[in-house]
């Protein structure tokens, strides 16, 4: 599955956290969704089922997906966490897009050069699978 990379310093479950948030804001898991069983994602990772529950919980305790007693978790509605997402992520982008011009940069050359090591970074990922 690969949201598991031991080398990461943060905890496992915000990892599988991570991923799962990856995954819901791509839209490659969608609305009402059923999640695997907190045993069945444990087993598969070889991981503890606390571990999991964890990850889960916080989850669900961001708005990503809702717990259904004795049916499971699912996903929940993405569109408004998506474009909160896209709306924090553009804030971001202001701020360093303003500390580069305060630094003198073109902002324009700066972008470009930065498009491009995006792409050149996704193709060496791409390479490694």
């Amino acid at each position: 599955m690969g949201m598991i990379d031991y080398h990461d310093s943060r905890p496992i479950y915000e990892q599988i956290a991570e991923w799962y948030k990856g995954m819901i804001l791509k839209g490659v898991l969608s609305a009402d969704e059923k999640l695997p069983s907190v045993r069945k994602l444990a087993m598969d990772l070889s991981t503890n089922p606390n571990t999991v529950q964890k990850a889960y919980g916080e989850l669900e305790r961001q708005g990503f997906i809702y717990t259904v007693k004795g049916r499971g978790n699912f996903v929940r509605e993405n569109d408004s966490l998506r474009e909160e997402k896209l709306e924090e992520l553009k804030a971001e982008m202001i701020d360093l897009l303003s500390q580069a011009r305060d630094l003198g940069v073109d902002l324009t050359e700066f972008v470009r050069q930065a498009v491009l090591q995006t792409e050149e970074k996704e193709v060496n990922q791409d390479d490694q699978v």
